[in-house]
C-alpha cells in the first residue's frame, strides 16, 4: 500500500496546496477518519518547523511534539479538529480549529489551555456497572457516572486523567462553530433548532456578528469563548 497521497484528492479540510507537487504524506489509520491530517503535514506545511519527514521524525522521537498531552513516535498519526499540539521546548501550544472554508487551522493557546481537549458527543452507550460511555467525534470514548449528557453536547476532557472538566449543552443560545458545509469556520449563537421528523437532519439557525445562517445540526460544535482565539486564554 502506498505511503503517499495525491494532493489533488486530499479532503478539503487538509491545509495543503494542491498544485505545488503531486503527492503528500498519507495519514495512518486512527482518529478523525479521512479528515485526519498527518502530523508531518502540520509540522512541515503549516508550522514550517521542519523541511522533511526525516526532520519531523527526529523532532517526534526527541519528545519535541505532544499530541493531546502524549508523546508520539509516528509522524503520520492523523491530526484533526480540536486536537492539542504542544511544543514544550518552544513554549508553544496550539488547538486545531477550523478556519473559514473548513480547512484545519491552528489557534495559539497558553500552556494551561493545552491540558484539556474539546470533544463533541456523537452518541452514548450504557455500559455494565451503570456507567455511561460518551462517544466523541474523534473516536475517543469517555466513561461518566451521571447521565446528564445529550447528543451534540460538547465536553472538555482533561488530557492526563481523561476526566470531564466542562460540559456545554446543545441548546438555543449556545455558542457554536460550524466545522463543515459552506459556513465552516463561522462562529455564532444558536437562534433556533428545528427538529425534522424521520431520518432527515435537524436544522439550526445561527446568529453571527454579520447576520445569520442556516445549517444542519451535524455541522456545528458547541464551544465557549475560550475556544475562539488565543488572546483570551
Amino acid at each position: 500500500m502506498s505511503n503517499h497521497q495525491k494532493r489533488l484528492s486530499v479532503p478539503k479540510s487538509w491545509p495543503v496546496e494542491r498544485k505545488t507537487a503531486t503527492f503528500t504524506a498519507k495519514a495512518d489509520a486512527g482518529p478523525h477518519g479521512e479528515a485526519g491530517v498527518p502530523l508531518v503535514v502540520v509540522l512541515r506545511d503549516v508550522l514550517e518547523y521542519v523541511n522533511t519527514k526525516k526532520e519531523a521524525k527526529y523532532a517526534a522521537n526527541n519528545e519535541g511534539v505532544l499530541v493531546n498531552g502524549d508523546t508520539v513516535n509516528d509522524v503520520n498519526i492523523p491530526i484533526g479538529m480540536f486536537d492539542i499540539l504542544s511544543f514544550p521546548d518552544r513554549d508553544e501550544y496550539y488547538r486545531v480549529f477550523p478556519d473559514e472554508g473548513g480547512r484545519l487551522g491552528l489557534t495559539a493557546i497558553d500552556e494551561d489551555a493545552a491540558n484539556s481537549k474539546l470533544g463533541k458527543i456523537t452518541d452514548k452507550t450504557l455500559v455494565s456497572g451503570g456507567q455511561v460511555q460518551l462517544n466523541l467525534h474523534d473516536g475517543q470514548n469517555v466513561l461518566v457516572d451521571e447521565d446528564v449528557y445529550s447528543g451534540s453536547d460538547s465536553v472538555v476532557i482533561e488530557n492526563e486523567t481523561k476526566d470531564v472538566v466542562a460540559h456545554f449543552e446543545f441548546e438555543e443560545g449556545a455558542l457554536v462553530t460550524a466545522v463543515a458545509g459552506q459556513h465552516a469556520g463561522e462562529i455564532g449563537e444558536i437562534d433556533e433548532i428545528s427538529v425534522t421528523p424521520g431520518s432527515a437532519d435537524n436544522t439550526i439557525v445561527v446568529s453571527t456578528d454579520d447576520g445569520s445562517f442556516e445549517t444542519v445540526q451535524e455541522y456545528v460544535v458547541v464551544i465557549d469563548e475560550n475556544f475562539t482565539g488565543g488572546d483570551d486564554e
